[in-house]
């Protein structure tokens, strides 16, 4: 008997010994699992298509894993990646100029969007003009796509946003404050637009007439890009796969990503018309070939619209904070 249990424990000691050297081996060979890459977001339909691409699978069949996190605030998005919490981010071109500027390195790598009546101010009825803006509360936020959309939109009727009371708020919150009649007008999206009539208010300007302004886009830190290149990679192939599939398989797209992003089906789909979503084709004609892409001339004019108003104080080159090489390599 004592023979039994004496072989039975050498066996057993065997056993573990290998399975350690098993995972030693898997470590050191470089085989464990690989830490997601983290990409913050908003809710915003424009960025449906990261969610079409985790739930479908295209992420994991190219080889990377990808974690969503939805983060309603900018402040607290650019916080995020300044402190290395996330490693990229789904916003508006301009948005990613500001963090360059701010001496956070990050580089764009793929286009999802550009905006057309898909961003706009909504104003109560008695306001007819961009004008009758001067001395109203307009709702905004402050540094984010929604600045850059007014400041444009006032500096065509000559004023400037001290000719408004801002009040600081996000997209969202600023559209449902001005359902709710706590503000005479807001910079904001859909489903927001839609609902201005339901507190006696229009559209009073949208995207459909400043269209190129907003181009949705998901940049990463320059460490992440230097270390994970291959993740990167993987990232944009899957980007490009998911934008297919939407094209074959629309109503199933918008199901999952009216779900990923938590907000009703019916209101998705009223807001995608608003948005020129962009391809695998439709990135390689934008970002072009040796940086003579439209996308550059889109970023340096964000750059110096900043730069004229005082927003940012240093300017990043374009080519820096725009990366073709992902997409020239799918």
């Amino acid at each position: 008997m004592k023979k039994i249990v004496t072989l039975l424990f050498t066996l057993l000691i065997v056993f573990v010994a290998t399975a350690c050297g098993s995972n030693n081996e898997d470590t050191a060979s470089g085989k464990e699992e690989s830490k997601p890459l983290k990409v913050t977001l908003p809710t915003w339909t424009g960025y449906g298509p990261l969610f079409l691409a985790k739930e479908k699978g295209f992420f994991e069949k190219h080889g990377v894993d990808v974690e969503l996190t939805i983060v309603e605030g900018l402040a607290e998005r650019k916080s995020a990646l300044a402190g290395g919490k996330v490693d990229g981010m789904a916003t508006a071109l301009d948005v990613q100029v500001s963090l360059a500027a701010a001496d956070i390195p990050i580089q764009v790598v793929w286009l999802l969007d550009d905006s057309y009546g898909g961003d706009g101010i909504i104003a109560k009825n008695d306001i007819e003009t961009v004008a009758d803006l001067k001395g109203k509360q307009v709702a905004f936020e402050q540094g984010s796509t929604s600045h850059l959309l007014i400041l444009t939109a006032l500096q065509q009727a000559g004023l400037t946003d001290e000719d408004v009371e801002m009040v600081q708020m996000s997209a969202g919150d600023a559209g449902a404050a001005f359902v709710a009649g706590q503000v005479d007008a807001a910079v904001t999206w859909e489903p927001w637009l839609s609902k201005a009539s339901e507190a006696d208010g229009k559209i009073l300007l949208s995207t459909k007439e400043l269209s190129g302004i907003i181009v949705d886009t998901v940049g990463f830190r320059q460490e992440v890009i230097d270390e994970r290149p291959e993740d990167v990679k993987a990232f944009v192939a899957a980007m490009a796969e998911a934008m297919e599939f939407w094209e074959q398989n629309e109503e199933e797209a918008n199901e999952i990503m009216a779900s990923g992003l938590k907000i009703d089906l019916a209101e998705f789909t009223a807001t995608v018309p608003g948005l020129k979503f962009f391809n695998q084709a439709s990135n390689e004609e934008l970002f072009g070939t040796e940086g003579n892409g439209s996308i550059y001339q889109s970023a340096q004019q964000a750059i110096d619209f900043y730069l004229e108003q005082g927003i940012i104080e240093n300017a990043p080159k374009a080519e820096d904070v725009l990366n073709a090489s992902f997409v020239e390599g799918l």
